[in-house]
């Protein structure tokens, strides 16, 4: 198997104000990148990433394209990085996409672009939520969720034993938080989210996306893309289209997805992007590994 360089990617949540700033300064070729966004995007993204509030950078357009930008050009500036294999949580997986030469760069923002006015759409239709479940195993949750036949609530996020997020209606989420503390859960914690995302309610998004991924160029990667909807490695332009267009409301399988990079010769896991969040899921799913950061 020899020794296999995982890069990963995060997703939402990761964004944080003054983020890309340094880079943006320091680098020329950054520079180049994040002005091509702000054109590609018909805002100027840069001014809210590096002098934004926090209010400022939640906004669904602002956040994942924001994300999205702070992994792909750290990544794209250092040319020595040689990854073996690539994911992404969620938003996540489209920078790894980027990363693997799956997608351009102006594909990947506008993609990502559209998944989130799609995805804001989607929550405008249907108020809806997610919550974080500590400290259930996943075939409790899964339980738990299965026996709320009323209201929509599935498990959304597989992100680490013992850490899952659900998704689905206001009412469905609320009843799911009580049932899941019943059965034993340390917290069920409502999240400050526009929707429940990677559920059933995000088909609306679901088909926009699809005809966006459809009509986009994808090429053959230098090295497989490990995908949230079966947390396997694919290769195959075609299969990873069809994965990718499942992703909205399909869950995030996390967990599944290192076990299986770990099972196929992952030993170094390097976060690409804002935060450290993947690499804490990562040392709780295989604690062997070793991981570090690009920040």
């Amino acid at each position: 198997m020899g020794m296999k360089q995982a890069f990963i990617f995060p997703g939402q949540g990761a964004q944080f104000s003054g983020m890309g700033k340094k880079i943006y300064d320091e680098n020329s070729l950054a520079k180049e990148y994040f002005e091509q966004a702000n054109e590609i995007l018909g805002f100027r993204i840069t001014d809210i990433m590096f002098n934004g509030s926090d209010e400022d950078l939640k906004q669904t357009k602002v956040t994942q394209p924001a994300v999205f930008l702070h992994s792909v050009i750290q990544f794209l500036t250092i040319p020595e990085l040689k990854p073996d294999m690539v994911a992404g949580h969620s938003l996540g997986e489209f920078s790894a996409l980027v990363a693997n030469k799956t997608l351009s760069f102006e594909d990947g923002l506008r993609l990502v672009s559209q998944r989130a006015l799609a995805m804001q759409r989607a929550c405008e239709i249907n108020p809806s939520t997610m919550a974080a479940i500590l400290g259930l195993d996943d075939t409790t949750v899964e339980r738990v969720c299965s026996e709320i036949t009323n209201e929509i609530v599935v498990a959304a996020n597989y992100n680490c034993p013992g850490q899952l997020v659900i998704s689905g209606s206001i009412a469905g989420i609320n009843e799911a938080c009580e049932k899941m503390k019943a059965a034993g859960a340390k917290r069920a914690l409502v999240l400050q989210v526009g929707g429940a995302f990677h559920s059933p309610l995000m088909e609306p998004a679901r088909k926009e996306l699809q005809m966006a991924i459809e009509s986009t160029l994808f090429s053959n990667p230098i090295c497989p893309v490990y995908q949230n909807v079966d947390a396997l490695a694919y290769s195959s332009p075609d299969a990873i289209k069809q994965n990718l267009i499942k992703q909205l409301t399909a869950p995030v399988r996390w967990t599944q997805t290192v076990k299986q990079m770990v099972a196929d010769g992952a030993t170094q896991f390097t976060e690409v992007g804002p935060g450290n969040v993947l690499q804490g899921l990562v040392k709780k799913i295989e604690p062997g590994v070793s991981t570090a950061g690009i920040n």
